[in-house]
C-alpha cells in the first residue's frame, strides 16, 4: 500500500470522528489533526513522513534535519536560511541541538536538546543485547562502522569495555557511535531528591 493511502484512511477516520462528536473541544482537535493530515499532503511530505513512521518502528535516533561540525557553521546555516524549521533538531559536532527561530524579533538560536540521553535511557530499558564487536578505541570503533556496507542501526558495541550504541542518521546520512553512559545523564539526581 503507498505511504499516501494509510494517511488518507486515518483521514477520513479522523473526518468521521469530527462529524459524530458533540463537544466542541472534541471537534477542534480533531479538525486540527486533520490539518496537520492536510499540511503534509499540501506540502508533498507524505514519503518523508513515511520515512519517519519507519524510523519510529525501528526505534532510530531522535530525528535531526541537518549536522555541522562546528557551532560557527551551524549559525552561519541557519542565518542564512531563509526559513528555518524552527524546532527541528541538529548535530553540533555530535550533540543535539534545536533550533529556535523568534520570527517577530528575527532572532534564531541553536540552544542544546536533552533528546539524545533520553533516546538511549529508551534502548537501555530492557537490558542491553551483546555486542557485536570489541575495540579498544574509538578510532578503531569508527573506522569498522564506516567500513561497513550497509549502515548498521542500532547494534551494540564495546570501546574501552563500555557500551555503545551505533546509530544512523538517515536524513544526514551519518553513521554515528554514542556512549551508554549518557542515558544516565536522563536519570533524576538520587541526591536531589533527598
Amino acid at each position: 500500500m503507498r505511504p499516501g493511502m494509510k494517511m488518507v484512511e486515518v483521514e477520513a477516520f479522523l473526518g468521521r470522528l469530527h462529524h459524530e462528536t458533540q463537544s466542541s473541544e472534541e471537534k477542534e482537535k480533531l479538525r486540527l489533526a486533520m490539518d496537520l493530515f492536510e499540511f503534509i499532503f499540501e506540502t508533498g511530505q507524505t514519503l518523508d513522513f513515511d520515512e519517519y513512521r519507519k524510523s519510529l518502528d525501528i526505534n532510530a535516533p531522535p530525528l535531526v534535519s541537518a549536522t555541522f561540525d562546528t557551532r560557527e557553521a551551524a549559525m552561519a546555516w541557519l542565518n542564512a536560511h531563509p526559513n528555518p524549521p524552527d524546532g527541528a533538531k541538529v548535530l553540533i559536532a555530535g550533540e543535539y541541538h534545536y533550533i529556535a527561530w523568534f520570527k517577530d524579533l528575527g532572532n534564531r538560536r541553536l540552544p542544546p536538546s536533552p533528546v539524545l540521553p533520553f533516546w538511549l535511557e529508551e534502548l537501555a530499558r530492557d537490558g542491553l543485547p551483546p555486542p557485536v564487536a570489541t575495540f579498544d578505541t574509538l578510532v578503531e570503533a569508527k573506522a569498522w562502522v564506516d567500513s561497513q556496507p550497509e549502515p548498521p542501526r542500532q547494534v551494540f558495541i564495546l570501546i574501552g569495555g563500555e557500551y555503545h550504541v551505533v546509530a544512523y542518521h538517515y536524513r544526514v546520512d551519518l553513521r554515528a557511535i554514542y556512549p551508554m553512559s549518557l542515558a544516565a545523564k536522563s536519570q533524576p539526581d538520587a541526591e536531589a531528591e533527598d
